[in-house]
């Protein structure tokens, strides 16, 4: 067994009494789910619904833009809707997965209280409900996941099998980010039952042109200052480009920090990630944002976001040449520094 069988049984019997009033459970991921959130979500809705025979949804904010995360949902037939404000009606109770209230990524209005939260970020000190179980030290909360439904005694489906699988090795870069010995062994566990024709083709989905169109747009508003690149993107139709141009810049040579901004429906949205593996991008990106807006993560990756529906255009530019400058400033590069484009113009 992948962990301690007494803790998981004492966790149920946890998860079992914060059910114990519930007559119907939606499964909310974070807005613009990734895989690890969406494959957790679809998880805990399994067990919920065949453990303890209470109907379960699986809901999410915002949309699912990169195109693997859409192959995911549309390959495996997963059961994954918009959420709404019907969705609030009384009588209905809420599980949180791979976020907790209160931040900036989540749908969850602040003053509704959930009954289950399930994450693997920092613990925030105003996270309530009548369960938490939230684990830093793994690389994805799709492990935690991997862990209940293996204690639960329910069989496994390879639909499942294949959601966690891709959850994990997208959420840790193939096991290399962030991963530790739990996110292994789930893995490993979790492989041999997969679908890897359907694992294939959710791995390498066919792109939309609008991937292109973006990341030409980044190739050319990129800028390198010694192991530093910074990448704006104006506005954008998905706000899942930033995370994704992020983690492409951080592929250059000599590159171990990348910040990557975006403007979608009236907010900055941010991400950065590092390769020093001490770097804390979750605590750097909270103190770079301070009180500008929100922010969160873990060791080496980080998102937050700034609201700048109010704001005129040349303001929400001026923000985000702060939050440029900051980062630097915060690297270490005390003055306000001189970056150079990442392409230079190709020869005539």
């Amino acid at each position: 067994m992948i962990t301690n069988t007494e803790e998981l049984q004492q966790c149920y019997s946890k998860i079992e009494e914060a059910l114990k009033s519930t007559k119907r459970l939606i499964v909310l991921t974070h807005d613009n789910p990734d895989p690890d959130s969406v494959s957790s979500a679809v998880t805990l809705a399994y067990i919920v619904k065949n453990k303890y025979k209470i109907p379960a949804s699986v809901k999410y904010g915002g949309i699912v833009g990169r195109a693997e995360n859409r192959a995911m949902i549309r390959v495996l037939g997963l059961r994954v809707t918009p959420l709404s404000d019907a969705d609030f009606k009384p009588g209905v109770d809420f599980a949180l997965v791979d976020m907790q209230p209160g931040t900036g990524n989540s749908s969850f209005p602040r003053k509704r209280k959930p009954v289950i939260v399930i994450d693997h970020h920092v613990l925030r000190k105003t996270t309530k409900a009548d369960f938490i179980d939230v684990r830093t030290n793994y690389g994805a909360t799709a492990t935690i996941l991997t862990e209940y439904l293996l204690e639960s005694g329910l069989e496994i489906p390879s639909q499942l099998a294949t959601a966690l699988s891709y959850g994990i090795s997208s959420e840790t870069q193939d096991l290399g980010r962030e991963a530790g010995e739990k996110d292994i062994q789930a893995y490993l566990t979790l492989f041999p039952k997969s679908n890897k024709k359907l694992l294939a083709s959710i791995e390498h989905p066919r792109l939309p042109r609008d991937f292109f169109i973006t990341l030409n747009r980044a190739l050319h508003h990129s800028f390198v200052y010694k192991n530093a690149v910074t990448t704006s993107l104006g506005e954008i139709e998905n706000p899942d480009f930033v995370a994704l141009i992020a983690d492409f810049m951080l592929r250059g040579e000599r590159i171990s920090w990348s910040l990557c901004l975006g403007r979608y429906k009236g907010k900055i949205i941010v991400s950065i990630r590092t390769t020093n593996v001490k770097g804390e991008a979750g605590r750097f990106l909270r103190r770079l944002i301070g009180k500008r807006g929100s922010a969160g993560g873990h060791g080496m990756i980080a998102g937050g976001q700034i609201a700048c529906s109010t704001m005129e255009h040349e303001r929400c530019t001026k923000i985000e040449e702060e939050v440029i400058q900051d980062f630097l400033k915060k690297l270490g590069y005390k003055e306000a520094v001189e970056t150079t484009p990442l392409l230079t113009a190709e020869p005539i």
